[in-house]
């Protein structure tokens, strides 16, 4: 069963408190010490991990950059922004947003990491992502900060 959201990014909490401590030859190395840590991962999982954290390959292994910090909504929506095609409301507690095939789990990470209020929580499928609202009035500012980010993007 796929990793959730929140899981997801706690991974990726734990693989930036490694890195900072040492840098990591292989993809591998670095499976076996999230495993440790009691993370379940994958080096597909992992490699995905370390190209969304910004980590560097250096004669010594992976490390993240010295310039790396968690990325600013604007910033990780301007990475994403290319795969989003469509951003809807579909009833007083739920925002859709669609994107090209295979990239909505990547968009989910971003609005995740935008830590916006009214976004509850998210479920995303290939190309499709539902965006939990706490209600009708955060529902309509999701889906009009959305679609003001992605206006030029839709299909």
């Amino acid at each position: 069963m796929p990793a959730s959201a929140e899981q997801q990014i706690e991974r990726r909490r734990a693989i930036a408190a490694i890195l900072r401590k040492r840098p990591v030859a292989t993809q591998g190395e670095l499976v076996r010490a999230l495993h440790e840590l009691g993370f379940e991962a994958t080096q597909s999982s992992v490699s995905r991990d370390l190209r969304l954290l910004g980590a560097a390959k250096e004669a010594e292994g992976y490390r993240l950059r010295d310039d790396a910090q968690p990325a600013a909504p604007g910033d990780a929506f301007t990475e994403v922004a290319g795969f989003v095609r469509a951003v809807k409301r579909a009833g007083a507690n739920l925002v859709v947003v669609q994107t090209g095939i295979g990239a909505a789990q990547r968009v989910a990470v971003a609005l995740d990491r935008s830590r916006w209020p009214e976004i509850v929580g998210t479920l995303s499928g290939d190309d499709t992502i539902f965006v939990a609202t706490a209600g009708a009035a955060a529902s309509a500012r999701l889906e009009s900060r959305l679609n003001d980010i992605f206006a030029e993007r839709e299909a």
